[in-house]
């Protein structure tokens, strides 16, 4: 099967990796953090503006592949702080409130300014 590369202007970008790559069904989004794409900057200062920024950076990669939400089946969280683990699940549990995809929560590795978390998804569309 083909790789196609999927691109969007509504979530962020860099040289470094595709925002999302879709081969047959499947959609693997990169990790997106927080940042704003039509400002630049960061959604706010606190875990849950990033989180839900973070989120809809990451579905609109999936719409851009052709899916929606109900077709993300994994949801991989990298959190800076692990004491904002309570404030990533308030605003998760507002963007999935019904059928939450499967979910994994680990620790951000580099140190990067003002990014309190980065989410990847996956997602099958039929």
């Amino acid at each position: 099967m083909a790789r196609r590369i999927v691109t969007t202007p509504g979530a962020p970008q860099s040289p470094l990796f595709a925002q999302g790559v879709r081969v047959g069904s499947h959609v693997w989004v990169s990790g997106m953090t927080g940042l704003d794409p039509e400002t630049g900057v960061m959604a706010g200062p606190t875990i849950q503006e990033q989180t839900r920024q973070a989120l809809v950076n990451a579905e609109r990669v999936v719409e851009a592949a052709g899916g929606s939400r109900g077709d993300i089946v994994e949801v991989g969280v990298l959190l800076a702080q692990p004491e904002d683990f309570a404030g990533l699940n308030e605003a998760y549990a507002v963007h999935f409130p019904d059928s939450p995809p499967a979910r994994y929560v680990a620790r951000l590795g580099p140190e990067l300014p003002g990014v309190l978390v980065s989410i990847r998804m996956t997602a099958v569309i039929e």
